[in-house]
């Protein structure tokens, strides 16, 4: 099994033995059976990862050609020198727009099954595809990107030696993205580190606030596993976004996806709410609900929520101690979540341990990025 080494924008195992944890090396202490420690990422059989192509599509990631105007990139709503999201409630929308919910950071998407909020995209291929063509996000066309791409040589070179084509395809460009957000996860946290046997990893805080996250807090109920997420659909009664009361723009996309999304005349006219999930399944009984995001990297991806309404880890904590919230979906809110009668140490002890699930911040400078080839001199 390869160990990779620390490197800028990937993060993995820094010297810690997996094969032999897996072998039977016995820690001292106790592990929650609940939690897991994050393995490899996957490299699925029809886009396997090669350095090339993750090479290929960091270069796309940050580059704004990809998109309507020319001025989105993939970066623009996830910065990297924050916590590859956007720092506000609601992401950046394409210029003239808006956008409508909070943008989730990239690290470790590479284990979801689904991605976006209400799991519309079932691949990272397909969720860079949908980002870059969304009507409040790249706002992009296929054909158009296709051709601006395929007047820089250095495109034409890379894409050839990577997927053999003649010109750039943006099919392959999704692909490329994809491979690159892969690469970006993050695995020696001082979770992991504890998880694989080092009983110094998590501080005395720490342990404790593991105890809540397993027992009373109940935690680990939907935030469990290696992805510290079950990955199912809830809704916990988060506020809707206050930027709809008072934002003419967010008032507008509000009902711009409404309209879009298939919503009758009465439900355009009266909702004043995110109906989450319900756009995907079209049942009432999933208004409201969104996925359980990982509690990984959420040190440096304030705020928190699909609308970004809980600003601090201490407020979302405050928000499940005392049973959630209130908003319009009130007849799905989820019965698994209820008042906790945490005390105050307890909450920082929480606080604490769900902060051992990020490690070290992950940077990245923005690449040098190809130019377009230039034209010909004209003579007379």
């Amino acid at each position: 099994m390869t160990i990779f080494k620390r490197t800028v924008g990937v993060i993995a195992l820094a010297g810690i033995s997996i094969v032999a944890v897996a072998a039977g090396v016995q820690a001292a202490e106790q592990r929650p059976a609940e939690l897991a420690p994050l393995g490899e990422p996957p490299s699925p059989p029809d886009n396997p990862m090669t350095p090339e192509k993750v090479e290929l599509g960091k270069l796309l990631f940050f580059d704004p050609r990809l998109s309507g105007n020319g001025s989105m990139p993939c970066s623009a709503c996830h910065l990297p020198e924050l916590g590859w999201d956007f720092p506000d409630k609601i992401s950046l929308g394409y210029p003239g727009t808006v956008h409508w919910r909070n943008s989730p950071t990239i690290v470790n998407t590479a284990y979801y099954g689904n991605l976006f909020w209400t799991g519309i995209s079932k691949s990272l291929e397909a969720e860079a595809r949908t980002a870059a063509r969304g009507g409040v996000a790249g706002n992009g066309e296929d054909d158009m990107m296709e051709a601006r791409l395929a007047f820089i040589p250095e495109y034409r070179e890379r894409f050839n030696d990577v997927f053999g084509t003649e010109y750039p395809l943006m099919r392959d460009a999704y692909m490329a993205i994809a491979a690159f957000e892969r690469s970006i996860v993050q695995r020696d946290t001082p979770f992991d580190l504890y998880m694989l046997g080092d009983d110094d990893a998590l501080s005395d805080q720490q342990k404790r606030g593991m105890e809540l996250f397993t027992g009373k807090a109940g935690c680990s109920t939907c935030h469990d596993g290696a992805l510290i997420s079950n990955q199912k659909y809830y809704n916990l009664g988060v506020p809707a976004y206050d930027g709809w009361e008072t934002d003419e723009l967010a008032q507008i996309t509000f009902r711009f996806e409404l309209l879009a999304k298939g919503s009758t005349e009465e439900k355009y006219r009266k909702w004043k709410d995110d109906p989450g999930l319900y756009f995907v399944t079209k049942q009432e009984a999933d208004l409201g609900k969104f996925r359980v995001p990982s509690l990984r990297y959420t040190k440096y991806t304030a705020p928190y929520m699909h609308n970004g309404m809980l600003e601090t880890l201490e407020d979302v904590v405050e928000f499940y101690n005392q049973g959630g919230g209130t908003n319009d979906w009130a007849a799905t809110k989820t019965d698994l979540i209820k008042p906790l009668g945490l005390t105050d140490d307890e909450k920082a002890d929480l606080v604490a341990f769900v902060e051992s699930f990020s490690g070290e911040r992950l940077t990245m400078e923005t690449p040098d990025l190809p130019e377009y080839e230039p034209l010909p001199a004209v003579t007379n």
